[in-house]
């Protein structure tokens, strides 16, 4: 049920950041890793105040989102700063925690 969909113009440093990052996901929400959906976008086509520098667009979405968003925004920014090389400053984070009928799986919701 979590889905961290990053989208940015920097690729990752390497062929194990997506299943790095599910991990990270998983241990930080506290869910199972069976249920963590990684959603990675290089989009080239991107400018944050003006520029085209490193920067990304994040989404973090999941059922029963923690209250503690600026604990997970710091650590997102660091993630992204070491496997994308995308600098803090030049991220914005989605935070989204939808009804349990608002979020569907297997043919039915949560």
């Amino acid at each position: 049920m979590p889905l961290l969909s990053i989208e940015t113009n920097q690729p990752p440093r390497d062929d194990d950041t997506l299943r790095d990052m599910s991990d990270m996901v998983a241990s930080l929400l506290g869910k199972p890793a069976s249920y963590v959906m990684i959603k990675y976008t290089h989009n080239t086509h991107m400018l944050f105040a003006g520029t085209d520098e490193p920067l990304a667009y994040v989404q973090l979405k999941s059922l029963g989102l923690p209250e503690h968003t600026s604990q997970l925004s710091a650590i997102i920014c660091d993630v992204l700063r070491d496997f994308f090389s995308v600098p803090p400053e030049r991220t914005y984070i989605e935070f989204s925690s939808p009804d349990r009928d608002r979020w569907g799986w297997n043919r039915s919701t949560f």
